[in-house]
């Protein structure tokens, strides 16, 4: 299977290194530019967590009474993300999920997180996602974003949502991103030092150690069968591209300015 994992990689590069060397990184000068980005970034990092417990909920037993589900080695894997994920610490040794201490480093510098917070509420209230992306007034690309996400996770289908979850979303900041936080970090530490501390978990932890637990999850899944590593080539193409188009609107987004 090491063969499938190395044709998607080969495949999907081309679209990995658009979204690494995308122009929204470069448009970043300040932190009234990098707000705005946390303000599109936030809904990613909202449905990452919600296709992360999909996984959880078809990889294992959720219910009650429990009975032994599918693979003992596949569930390992993704209670380790999870784990990792939804229960993390922050600077201070306080656990919160990696959607919570973004929120936590939106607020810190001061980037509008009542969009997203709106989208949540009605959301929860609702279950309906037109209505909570209309009272939110919720950008059409962080939109189609998330309405991408969760196409993906009513397809039932494990092996595309271990897919995207695997090649759509790991190991895509690049180091120029990186020094650009840093640098303003240097001019203004009490403002994002937690954005800064979730940028380096990220890589420290899912960028590493999660992305190949990941891997092996998704080879788990897709296992031998051809025209599932071919429908996951296919998810984690149009992942890329719906981030692609994230990006864009935070650059048009924070170029407006």
């Amino acid at each position: 299977m090491i063969q499938q994992i190395e044709k998607i990689k080969k495949t999907t590069e081309p679209l990995r290194q658009e979204i690494i060397n995308h122009k929204v990184y470069a448009a970043i000068k300040d932190i009234d530019d990098l707000k705005v980005f946390m303000q599109y970034h936030v809904y990613a990092v909202w449905d990452f967590m919600s296709l992360l417990k999909t996984l959880q909920n078809n990889l294992t037993c959720t219910a009650v009474p429990w009975f032994p589900k599918g693979s003992a080695e596949t569930r390992h894997l993704i209670n380790e993300i999870v784990v990792g994920e939804e229960s993390d610490v922050d600077l201070d040794g306080i656990r919160k999920s990696h959607f919570e201490l973004y929120l936590d480093a939106m607020k810190q510098c001061g980037a509008d997180t009542t969009q997203i917070e709106q989208f949540i509420t009605v959301l929860k209230t609702t279950g309906d996602f037109n209505a909570a992306f209309e009272a939110s007034e919720t950008p059409l690309e962080a939109r189609e974003f998330v309405d991408f996400t969760f196409k993906i996770i009513d397809s039932n289908k494990d092996y595309l949502q271990s897919a995207i979850f695997t090649f759509g979303r790991e190991d895509l900041i690049p180091g120029m991103f990186i020094s650009i936080v840093n640098d303003i970090h240097k001019n203004f530490p009490d403002s994002i030092s937690i954005f800064k501390y979730y940028l380096e978990r990220h890589i420290e932890v899912d960028g590493d150690h999660h992305s190949h637990l990941a891997i092996q999850m998704t080879s788990n899944l897709c296992n031998v069968n051809a025209n599932f590593w071919e429908e996951a080539e296919q998810a984690t193409i149009e992942s890329l591209k719906k981030r692609i188009s994230l990006w864009d609107g935070a650059y048009r987004h924070i170029m407006s300015r």
